[in-house]
Order: C-alpha cells, then structure tokens, then sequence
C-alpha cells in the first residue's frame, strides 16, 4: 500500500523465507523488519500517512490488546499541574497534542515548537525525560505498556536552539509554557545560573515577569538544553561515568575518571558524521534492559566510535536529528536571504552549491544505512510468532 502511493521513496520490503526457518533465520527476519520500519519512518509524508498511522495504530493496539473505547488522559506541564483529557484509546499523539493545545489557547501555527514527552519524576527531585512520543505513536497505549516505569506524559518545548524562544514570547499560552518549564529546569539544576543570575530570576520569579526571565535564563549555562540520566561511556576509557547535557550543536560531557577527576569534553555536531541505536538487553535476567548510542566523530582529523550506554539513547537519538535539522534550516534561511539582497549573482550561487554538498558529505542527511534497534517494548516483531515471520 505504500508502495503504491509514495513509489520508489519506500524501500524494498525484506523478502520473506518461505520454507521452516531456523531460528538464526528468524532473527535476521527480525532484524531486517526492524530496520525497514527505521527507514520507512525517516519520511513524514509516509508517517502521516492514513496507511501507516492506521496499520501502526492496529499494530499497537493487537499488542497490548486494548480496543477502543473512551478514556481519561493526563497531559501534565512543567510546572507539576495537568490537563485531564477526553480521548480515544486509538488517539495518536498529534491528535492528543491538537487536543492539548486547543485547551491551553495554543495557537495552531505555533504547535510545531513542542511535543509530548514521557518524563518520569523521581523521589529525589530528579526529573528524567525517558522519549519523545512518535506522532503516529498512541500515548494511552504506550502508557498501559509501561506501567512499571511510572511514567508521565507531559507537553515540553521541541527544539534545540534557544534563539527560537523570540518567536513565542508574544502568544500567552506559548509564554506560559516556556517560563514553566524554565522555571523546571532551574529547580532541577538542569540550568548552571551563577549566584547574582540566580538572585536576579528569583527577583523576576516573584514579581512574575515572564518574559523578562526567559530573556535572562536564554544567557546562561545549559539553557535550551536537554539533560540525560547519569550514564557510562567509552571515552576517554572504558566504564567512565559521565553527566551529558545536549543541545546548542553539541553533546556536553562531564565525565569522572577512574582517577576521580572530572572532566568536560565538548562534542561539537558539525564533527560528528553518524550514529546508531542498539538494543543489547539485560547482561543477566533479573537486570534492566540496557541502550547504546555510539556516534562517529572527528577528533583532531581522525574518525572514532564513541559509546554511550543509557536508557535514553531513542532521546539523545532525537536531539540530535532535532540539531541537525534546525543547523540546516537555518543554513538554507541565511542562504535565502543572501539570495534576496544579491538577486542574479552568479558568485553567490556557485558557493551555496559548494556548501549544500559539503553538508550532504558530512553525513547529516544520509542516516538511512544505520541500523536503530528499538529496545524490547517498541520491539512488536518479538510478539509475532515464526510463521507470521
């Protein structure tokens, strides 16, 4: 089906064996369906397609085996209070997040700046940010399934340059949200504001100026970024501990040595040229399922993996394509713009083609040869049996 409506821009379904497969077999079939649906899902106009959103809406529904029917939902913002909605059980993301908006006075144009998150919030006043929720994805369902995680759903800013703050400060719902969740990270020392800064958004907290905070915090440390959970990684050695903040085209990285010293490592985007997500399950049973991210990066002219382990790979996985994406819309507004005010130049346009290609080779657009391995709940193909294979 959707082959025949978007044509050659879907790739080739993985061939199927048609006499008893090994088990080995049914793995490779596994994996090659796993990433078929990888690339099948880096195309929007295939996502939001009504083929695809109906087949995954079914195929999330057959899983957990949940009809539908009406229910309850809590949409909660960053400030800890929530808007109860009425839905469907089959509701995808987009349409809770239209719903939400609609209910907070969120312009229509103005929705693309933010998404739903599961978020969970610890005991010890830690906020962690598990996923992004797919558009196609259906919140109620993925909650029933992850029960045990207790997470939340709430609505947060989408992007990754704070810059983009300026674009909402003058619609009252978007404002309110963006302080919010300011607000939010300062609490929960996502933000590095220095004493006198933090005198000043306290000042601006209590007399309630909203915009002016915004306008303050956009200055300091960490602000717009993206905090993960404690994790391990590769570099400089082995099973180093390290605090990764993402955002402003970079992966920051407060890493302890084995010699107790902590040190800061800058990962800048424009050096990284590919990534991959694998799924390498719990190390013994009674273990949590454990994530990788390794990216592929040039460090002082030589490319190398670097390996991060944590929970919330499909997170930094997202940041970073969110990254790449706003660098290149970016790049090609400056470039619209110099057209504008340099009509019929020759010149300019020999340079922006040079530049568009140096782009494509650092390897940001084509992801598709990278295989995401989605960890056991987003895994629907372990629920099918051989012969369905």
């Amino acid at each position: 089906q959707l082959r025949q409506l978007f044509g050659s821009a879907v790739p080739a379904f993985p061939p199927k064996f048609y006499l008893a497969m090994t088990k080995s077999m049914a793995d490779e079939r596994r994996s090659q369906l796993e990433q078929y649906l990888q690339n099948v899902t880096l195309d929007p106009n295939i996502t939001n397609s009504d083929v695809f959103i109906g087949f995954f809406r079914k195929l999330q529904q057959d899983t957990f085996k949940i009809q539908t029917q009406r229910a309850c939902l809590d949409v909660y913002l960053p400030d800890g209070s929530n808007i109860r909605l009425d839905i469907q059980t089959s509701d995808t993301a987009k349409r809770v997040l239209e719903v939400t908006s609609c209910k907070m006075g969120l312009p229509r144009e103005l929705m693309k700046y933010f998404s739903l998150f599961f978020f969970q919030d610890h005991n010890d006043g830690a906020l962690s940010v598990v996923k992004k929720v797919a558009d196609f994805e259906l919140p109620y369902v993925s909650l029933q399934s992850m029960k045990e995680l207790h997470c939340k759903l709430g609505i947060r800013k989408w992007y990754m340059d704070p810059s983009l703050d300026t674009l909402l400060t003058d619609c009252r719902a978007s404002l309110d949200l963006l302080y919010m969740q300011a607000v939010q990270e300062v609490k929960r020392n996502w933000v590095k504001p220095t004493e006198g800064q933090m005198q000043e958004l306290e000042f601006l907290r209590k007399s309630a100026n909203k915009a002016k905070f915004l306008e303050l915090i956009r200055e300091m440390q960490f602000y717009g970024y993206v905090r993960l959970d404690p994790c391990v990684c590769d570099y400089p050695e082995e099973g180093c501990s390290v605090d990764i903040y993402v955002g402003k085209n970079e992966i920051n990285c407060y890493i302890k040595l084995p010699t107790k010293q902590t040190k800061e490592v800058s990962f800048k985007i424009d050096r990284l040229r590919s990534w991959q997500v694998t799924f390498l399950g719990g190390a013994k049973d009674d273990e949590e399922d454990t994530l990788e991210l390794r990216f592929e990066y040039n460090d002082s002219g030589t490319w190398q993996w670097i390996i991060l382990y944590t929970k919330q790979a499909f997170l930094l996985s997202s940041c970073l394509k969110q990254m790449i994406t706003e660098q290149m819309m970016k790049a090609a507004k400056e470039r619209q713009e110099t057209e504008i005010k340099m009509p019929g130049s020759t010149k300019y346009s020999k340079k922006s083609n040079i530049q568009q290609k140096q782009v494509i080779h650092s390897g940001f657009v084509s992801r598709k040869r990278f295989l995401v391995r989605p960890n056991e709940e987003d895994c629907v193909f372990e629920k099918i049996r051989e012969e369905d294979l």
